[in-house]
């Protein structure tokens, strides 16, 4: 089934139902269903909540990290150098699994005192940065949504502080986050420049996706 949803059919589709994934693999649909369930909640693979269709998840694609399999993890590494030469703080790349994030990957800042390197870890969505990042859709009329970032000052973690905002796929959907953080004495009278700068990278990764133009990046806003 994984393999399935890794071929070019579901990748150009965005996922495939129950029904064509029977189809393609010759075996009954409560069967199909009942394993697509098991590696939903394993986070092998997602379910979209608008065509119900799946697709394969990011604890798959977490795995395959080094292969370069994805095209967001391929793109991220860069951005993420990127905002560490820019800012001299840690970056991270993020996914929302549930109510908590997912890190991807981290850049470390080459300063002693740093954020840590959660990569593989998970924290509370709502304390966060890059979790604010990840649920701005949620809620529109947010100033975080108008200025295209959200920021994170000690809630998590005193002391430390941080800036995120979201990537979007080629539908407007956002998939991830790009996050900067750091000791909020070094870094927190610089939030709002660092919260332009991971605009503007996670803006790049958007467009790597194919998002479409636009603000909000497209339809789904």
């Amino acid at each position: 089934m994984l393999l399935t949803l890794g071929d070019d059919e579901a990748a150009s589709n965005g996922g495939l139902g129950v029904m064509r994934i029977a189809e393609l693999l010759g075996r009954e649909k409560s069967q199909v269903s009942r394993t697509l369930k098991t590696l939903a909640a394993h986070g092998f693979v997602d379910r979209d909540p608008d065509t119900l269709e799946y697709r394969l998840g990011w604890r798959l694609y977490t795995l395959a990290a080094r292969t370069g399999h994805s095209r967001l993890l391929a793109l991220a590494p860069e951005q993420l150098r990127g905002l560490v030469g820019e800012l001299g703080e840690t970056a991270h790349l993020s996914v929302l699994e549930g109510d908590e994030v997912l890190t991807l990957l981290s850049e470390r800042s080459p300063r002693l005192v740093q954020a840590t390197d959660w990569s593989g870890h998970r924290v509370p969505a709502h304390c966060t940065s890059s979790g604010r990042a990840l649920l701005l859709d949620l809620d529109p009329t947010t100033p975080a949504y108008e200025l295209g970032y959200a920021t994170a000052d000690g809630e998590f973690e005193p002391g430390l502080v941080g800036a995120a905002a979201p990537v979007r796929d080629f539908r407007g959907r956002i998939v991830a986050a790009v996050n900067v953080s750091g000791p909020k004495f070094r870094l927190g009278e610089r939030l709002d420049e660092a919260g332009v700068a991971v605009r503007r990278a996670a803006d790049e990764l958007s467009s790597g996706l194919g998002r479409p133009d636009g603000p909000e990046g497209g339809g789904d806003g």
